[in-house]
């Protein structure tokens, strides 16, 4: 049998104090698809920082491929939440997605011919080649949102992270970066938080609620129990970019 992507086993991890995650335990086999959904300030992000070695735990074990995360972040492929470009600073598409290469690379290293091809046949796989010389600047959202898939697959990771890879796009180009993640389940396991409930049903094969506490489920169907638990109140699926809606009242007043 081989070695799972990510084990994680009684992880808890603190903020001055005040408790982010608490008793989790996940484990994720090669190849797999799994979408992580909660509220605001669940622990989500904190968990993706825990899983890269950004993070240590204050208690529990993380294995990634069977190694502490500090040993294996050149497996693992990262795509934030929140990047931003100034639109008049002159670095291209390409230079953008050679830093990816910078992980698997010693300190001051120059980026060679082979890290050049790397990057591009990694725009090539999100069908970003063809503005490889472009200003990152002039790119929509979508597109930038493709260039950071190609920066976190330059490093050739076993292992993707993504955090809310759709947040800030339209549904038409949201759907169109969920298939490309569909699409790069194929060759590697992929963990991906998101809001985007809709897409979850549709593209990742497993699910997990996280608020503090990680609530698996080894599937992709949600019930209203299953969202319930996570949010800690009565919710109601709503149209793309609208997490939930409250339905009663509950502890910490009303409102979403």
């Amino acid at each position: 049998m081989s070695t799972p992507a990510l084990e994680i086993d009684d992880l808890g991890f603190a903020y001055r104090s005040q408790p982010v995650l608490e008793d989790v335990s996940l484990t994720v086999d090669r190849g797999d698809t799994l979408a992580i959904l909660g509220p605001n300030g669940g622990g989500k992000t904190t968990l993706l920082k825990v899983i890269l070695g950004l993070l240590a735990p204050d208690r529990g074990r993380v294995r990634v491929f069977g190694e502490p995360p500090s040993r294996a972040r050149g497996r693992v492929g990262y795509v934030p939440q929140h990047v931003s470009f100034d639109p008049e600073f002159p670095i291209r598409v390409l230079d953008v997605v050679l830093m990816g290469r910078l992980a698997s690379r010693r300190p001051f290293h120059r980026f060679d011919a082979e890290d050049r091809a790397l990057a591009l046949a990694s725009l090539a796989r999100v069908e970003m080649a063809a503005l490889a010389k472009r200003p990152i600047g002039t790119l929509s959202g979508g597109q930038i949102q493709r260039v950071l898939i190609a920066r976190a697959l330059a490093l050739g990771p076993r292992l993707l992270l993504l955090d809310e890879p759709t947040a800030s796009l339209d549904e038409r180009v949201g759907r169109s970066v969920w298939h490309l993640l569909e699409e790069l389940s194929s060759d590697m396991a992929i963990i991906c938080v998101s809001h985007d409930i809709g897409a979850i049903s549709r593209f990742v094969r497993n699910v997990a609620c996280l608020n503090v506490r990680l609530f698996t489920h080894p599937s992709r169907q949600l019930t209203p129990e299953i969202l319930e638990a996570t949010y800690g109140c009565p919710v109601e699926l709503l149209a793309h970019g609208h997490p939930h809606r409250v339905l009663a009242p509950h502890e910490g007043g009303e409102g979403a």
